[in-house]
């Protein structure tokens, strides 16, 4: 009988382990996770900690034991230490000791890990990344225990959801940010929308800081976070430097892109540096690369929607290339589209930024718009602002980003008008709906359609 290995038990290692077992029911299944739980929301930890969902269970889609009654053998405790590709064996350490696994397919959905710069007490005590269940229970003790300040290290979208969420538990938060504005993956426009929300809910918000260390007491906790001009108390600090590929079991076969992640075919095969396929081993999830629609570049972008579906086409493919009927599925690539909020402030994005289209050599215009969530005259129209990018010769929709107290959902039209290629003035014209209610005439994302057509025609 063969055997299917997976390294990994979250989004991407458990779908993938999931697809396998469903088309070929009487194929060995094996997940070596290294925690304790599978199938989890890492997105949800924030909201977790801020009180707003029960947790840990309400997290957990599928417990291990839940996969062991459907056929999957999860092996949690299972830190898998190398992978032997000529031999088809992963070696790995569990609580009994080392031991020894031979696979005929392999799938490796290692995920990312945390970014922990050299500094001076990073690693102390209250110092806390927030990546899984356990960083989430380790937030929720510590404030359990008494902290009352927290300072949040980024303000990306870990940043700023945590932030957040130590907001609702009532601590005094500062967010440090190296960048001009919060949430530095959207344009000055919307984050400066942002930034003042922020200070307007009460934290306080220090931008153009670099972190240079972190102060500890005499029993070794940190008391503070030190920058290049200030220090600010802490009892505890999130440390949201960002993320990056654990690709170390396949680094001396695989080919390693952007932030050294996987390189994958749209079949989720691992690739070697010279391009052929590295026999029998699959990769999904946090720890790849992936094809962004727009600039037909490689690109990490660690988000669980991507993660489920990669794990997905692996699974499938895994299963054809042991006798299976293939669906046909490969992963298409992306166009960056993500969504997050910061209390009663919606923010969401799609495409690409001024930044990533210059580096692509791109000639662009962009436009930024303020609109209306509703109907202007409709009782609880919001204030939206968007701002968008499409190319000089083409007219080709490159970007769009909004932020507003409501609505952002309104970005998956954008996203679709990304995917599908279409021009401004294609967008402009689309068949979208419209009811006072939800939307003037003109939907936010056409009027700012219309701003790019003006900028384009000039």
């Amino acid at each position: 009988m063969s055997r299917v290995v997976v390294v990994g038990g979250d989004a991407a290692g458990m779908t993938s382990a999931s697809a396998v077992h469903r088309l070929l029911p009487d194929v060995e299944v094996v997940v070596l996770e290294r925690g304790h739980h599978t199938s989890y929301s890492a997105c949800g930890v924030p909201y977790w900690v801020a009180g707003e969902i029960d947790g840990p269970d309400g997290l957990v889609a599928r417990s291990p034991e839940e996969h062991r009654e459907r056929g999957i053998d999860v092996r949690l405790g299972s830190e898998v230490l190398a992978v032997d590709v000529d031999a088809h064996e992963v070696r790995y350490r569990d609580l009994a000791g080392e031991h020894t696994l031979g696979y005929d397919r392999l799938v490796v959905a290692t995920g990312a890990g945390s970014i922990r710069p050299d500094l001076p007490g990073v690693h102390a005590p209250g110092v806390m990344s927030v990546k899984d269940l356990v960083d989430g229970q380790q937030v929720i003790d510590r404030i359990h225990a008494g902290a009352r300040r927290a300072v949040v290290v980024g303000s990306g979208y870990i940043g700023i959801e945590m932030a957040e969420a130590c907001l609702a538990r009532g601590l005094d938060v500062t967010v440090v940010e190296r960048e001009s504005t919060p949430l530095p993956i959207v344009e000055d426009e919307i984050g400066e929308v942002i930034a003042d929300a922020m200070r307007e809910k009460g934290a306080h918000m220090v931008t153009e800081a670099a972190v240079t260390g972190f102060d500890v007491g005499d029993d070794g906790a940190v008391t503070a976070v030190r920058t290049d001009e200030d220090t600010f108390p802490a009892d505890l600090v999130v440390a949201a430097f960002g993320v990056v590929p654990r690709s170390e079991l396949l680094a001396d076969v695989a080919d390693l892109g952007v932030k050294d992640g996987i390189v994958t075919d749209d079949q989720q095969r691992v690739l070697a540096p010279d391009g052929s396929l590295v026999a029998d081993v699959w990769s999904a999830g946090d720890c790849v690369v992936t094809h962004d629609r727009l600039t037909s570049t490689r690109i990490h972008l660690p988000l669980g929607t991507h993660a489920n579906k990669q794990g997905m086409v692996a699974g499938e493919s895994v299963a054809a290339s042991l006798g299976a009927a293939w669906s046909g599925r490969v992963f298409p690539g992306v166009v960056q589209t993500a969504i997050t909020k910061f209390c009663d402030l919606e923010i969401a994005r799609a495409g690409l930024g001024r930044a990533q289209a210059d580096d692509a050599g791109l000639d662009t215009v962009s436009a930024d718009v303020e609109t209306t969530t509703v109907a202007g005259y409709y009782p609880g129209a919001e204030p939206m602002t968007l701002w968008g990018l499409a190319e000089r010769g083409t007219r080709r929709l490159l970007g769009v980003q909004l932020v507003g107290r409501g609505g952002a959902v309104r970005i998956d039209t954008a996203a679709m008008a990304l995917w599908s290629g279409m021009t401004v003035d294609e967008l402009v014209m689309t068949d979208l709906s419209y009811a006072p209610p939800f939307s003037s005439v003109w939907s936010q994302v056409q009027v700012l359609a219309r701003a790019l057509v003006k900028q384009l025609d000039q």
